[in-house]
Formats: structure tokens, sequence, C-alpha cells
């Protein structure tokens, strides 16, 4: 046996199996399929419980030829066409290279901090960090909750409690 050969059975041994629907699933997605359901529904209303996600589901419709992915709702699509992420956004951006160019001794003065926001378990919580470039002293804050405004008055509360110009800018990721 060529090594050919014996490379293409090895690999056809590897990853994992796709899943299958078993008859008795299959007449059901058949079923509600016909009366226009999307996977998303078939899987979320849990009328059954089948041996698949609704992600798996997706791609079966996609790799089968008894299911036209074409005739669902979102024609097989998770998102739709021109669908641009609004996320993270933010109006007035600055990235550590603009400062560079417009502090260019901001690596070797004290003053210049660099923010970052953790997000705590569940989405409910955050922490602010704060690291000052020079002496790499961390700073941790604690706002209410984790929205912007919190974050913003969490910082405002405690920058007002010191010196005026201790800091110079403050840049986060």
């Amino acid at each position: 046996m060529g090594f050919h050969e014996r490379y293409k059975r090895n690999k056809s041994k590897c990853g994992r199996t796709k899943k299958e629907l078993s008859p008795q699933e299959k007449e059901y997605v058949d079923e509600k399929i016909k009366a226009g359901w999307t996977p998303d529904v078939i899987v979320g209303r849990g009328e059954i419980k089948l041996s698949m996600s609704s992600r798996t589901l997706y791609r079966r419709f996609k790799d089968s030829p008894n299911y036209d992915p074409g005739k669902l709702p979102m024609k097989g699509k998770r998102k739709k066409n021109g669908h641009k992420e609004k996320r993270g956004k933010q109006s007035f951006k600055r990235s550590l290279e603009d400062r560079a160019i417009e502090l260019p001794a901001h690596d070797k003065e004290f003053g210049h901090l660099e923010g970052d926001t953790i997000i705590g378990k569940d989405h409910k919580s955050a922490v602010i960090t704060l690291v000052e470039r020079l002496s790499k002293a961390i700073i941790t804050l604690k706002p209410k909750g984790r929205t912007a405004k919190d974050v913003e008055n969490r910082l405002n509360e405690w920058l007002s409690k010191l010196q005026k110009n201790l800091f110079k800018s403050i840049t986060f990721d």
C-alpha cells in the first residue's frame, strides 16, 4: 500500500463522525419544515428531544439534497445580508499608536495610563483596570454596573480625589 492510500485511509478514521437524525427525528423535522418552521424553532420548541443542536441542524440542511436552505426564512444564513457588527464601536477613537505620535515620551514619563474593563461572570459586573506605563503600577476600580456610564462615573469619582495633572492621558483598549 502506497503512502497516499495509507494517508487517505487514516484520514477517513480521524475527526468526529457526522451526526444523523433517527428516522423518527427525520420525519418530525420534515413535517415541521413543510409547516414553515426554521431549525432554531424546531430545536427550541423542544416538542421532541433531537440529537443535535440548531447549528448542527442548519449544517445538515446545507449538506443534504433533501433540504433546501434557500427555502428557509433566512436562506440558511445566521445573519442577514449586509449585517454589520455594531457592538464595541465608539465615536471617540484614539489608538495607542495615535497616542505614541501625539505624545512621543508617553512611555518615558510618568502619568500615562492604559485602561481596560474586565466583565464578570454572567456579564453582571465589571472591573476597571488601569496600568501606569512607566511604573507598571496597576489600579483596579469597581464600578456600580458594567455600562459605559457606570465606568465613566467611577473613573470621574476616582480622578476627582486625586491631585490635578497627576495623570496626563488614559487610553482604553
